[in-house]
């Protein structure tokens, strides 16, 4: 199988677009063929040098590599030409010298009918006229656009999605394919492209169901035979509109900002339109080649939820290796500004060092504990995003506490945890530095005092993180390290009391 995924760089690399190269790309994979990447180039006033590195670098964020390409259909533009005057030297296509000012009165009677603003003009109107009148014409310095001449008939082929389709030839206006300035039309050179490099099927959207009887006729009419076609099913919005950009669509570029990993985008794009036909949700990229195909894609339009793939992101997060997510951390970390702390607007400030001498220090973690902190934060986060926020209280000096979690933790009985606080130092002050004696020595100050645990490692985990959730105390105590807990332990406490709450 050759197949291809041919972009028009007028804007980003969106959902849609991702999805249709993803399908391509699978079935050249599962089928040891090759995957062709080609930039339809030729709107030369809406097309961008930046939208095609947008386009490019996205397809290689998904892990979608290319074995030819890219080409740029605009290179063809000569061979495009050629392929639409055979057409008319043999009596497929003719010269159309209908005016301007009618092209503009259909166009206004299309779009006053609803029909758009595609004008269809009648065949007797746009003449297809004789050989010898056209060449007289021409050579007379006349303008001229070039028309397929469609015939007769009803064009049909077996869709690799939907299965036995057809179009009535007379639903098919004489189509453009060389504009009067000798710019070849969409079709034509969409065409003239996929036999050119061989491509044996077409897998795109709906959305060109009324482009491929066109193009089929043009196959015919050159004597080339004509690729399968398949046509994947459009991408809905909650609701069942058709997804759209005031439906909140989003390039790939914008999934992967927000710290989405790649192989959750491709398993997430992959289950918008197909069913493995079981329950599994969880695909890597190399189980998905091996289960797609066709016959499993839906006939109907798959509805876009941003939230599930948030879900399913996490759970790649959740089940992916902690090298792996934290090598994908920090790469994400390194490309953006750092997150505002999410206590920005709180009012219980953790005091300065040149006051307390007890605030946090430093924002590097050894290796060791960066690792932990990946492995802790991975089953409570969803993005990457998520978790380079929650990541604050461990990577940068603690700023401020929550004030619910103060009101809900400390203020029930300050002085009652002030000296919590202060026990809890010296007992982790005396305790190996191992997650298990740490957590042993809370619970026995708990069962001293005659608390559950909760009591305790509450009021602490506050004074540590500034929240009221983390991961386990445990864990968090020993991400932390032995000087900074103590540090916040104390800061806290010294807080508490000196706030008089």
């Amino acid at each position: 199988m050759r197949l291809r995924f041919a972009p028009s760089p007028t804007g980003a690399l969106h959902v849609g677009g991702a999805r249709t190269a993803l399908f391509n790309w699978l079935l050249a994979r599962a089928s040891g063929g090759d995957f062709v990447l080609r930039i339809e180039d030729t709107d030369r006033d809406r097309s961008r040098p930046e939208h095609v590195d947008a386009i490019v670098n996205g397809l290689a964020w998904l892990g979608l590599d290319w074995d030819e390409g890219p080409r740029f259909q605009a290179a063809g533009t000569d061979r495009h030409r050629q392929d639409a005057l055979a057409l008319l030297e043999a009596g497929r296509a003719y010269r159309d010298f209908t005016p301007q000012p009618e092209f503009a009165r259909a166009r206004a009677e299309a779009v006053a009918a609803g029909r758009g603003s595609v004008a269809r003009l009648p065949r007797t109107l746009a003449g297809r006229v004789s050989a010898e009148e056209g060449d007289r014409r021409a050579e007379a310095g006349e303008p001229f656009a070039v028309r397929f001449k469609v015939p007769d008939g009803v064009t049909t082929w077996e869709d690799l999605v939907h299965g036995a389709a057809q179009f009535d030839n007379a639903e098919i206006e004489d189509f453009v394919i060389l504009r009067s300035d000798g710019s070849p039309t969409y079709n034509l050179a969409v065409a003239s492209d996929d036999a050119e490099a061989a491509i044996t099927h077409v897998v795109r959207g709906d959305d060109h169901l009324s482009n491929t009887p066109k193009q089929i006729l043009l196959y015919q009419a050159w004597g080339r035979p004509p690729p399968s076609f398949g046509h994947l099913p459009l991408i809905l919005a909650p609701g069942g509109a058709r997804l759209s950009k005031r439906h909140g669509a989003q390039s790939v570029d914008a999934f992967r900002a927000e710290g989405v990993l790649p192989h959750a985008m491709v398993n997430f794009l992959a289950l918008l339109g197909w069913s493995p036909g079981t329950d599994q949700e969880l695909f890597r990229p190399d189980e998905l080649v091996s289960r797609f195909s066709l016959d499993r894609v839906l006939k109907k339009g798959a509805v876009f939820d941003a939230e599930k793939l948030r879900w399913l992101n996490g759970r790649h997060m959740a089940r992916a290796k902690t090298e792996d997510l934290a090598a994908a951390l920090r790469a994400w970390t390194a490309t953006r500004a750092r997150p505002a702390p999410a206590t920005e607007s709180l009012g219980a400030r953790v005091p300065a060092p040149a006051a307390a001498g007890t605030a946090t220090a430093g924002t590097a973690l050894p290796e060791a504990s960066f690792l932990r902190m990946v492995a802790a934060l991975a089953p409570r986060s969803r993005t990457l995003a998520e978790m380079a926020q929650a990541a604050q209280p461990y990577l940068e000096p603690l700023e401020r506490w929550d004030p619910k979690a103060v009101r809900k933790t400390w203020r029930r009985d300050p002085t009652w945890t002030a000296d919590l606080l202060a026990d809890v130092s010296a007992r982790l002050a005396g305790a190996p530095w191992r997650e298990e004696p740490l957590e042993e020595a809370l619970r026995e100050l708990a069962r001293e005092r005659d608390v559950g645990a909760g009591r305790v490692f509450q009021p602490v985990r506050v004074a540590l993180t500034g929240a009221s959730a983390s991961p386990g105390i445990g864990d968090v105590l020993m991400i932390l390290g032995r000087d900074r807990s103590l540090r916040r332990v104390d800061a806290a406490a010294s807080w508490i009391r000196s706030a008089l709450i």
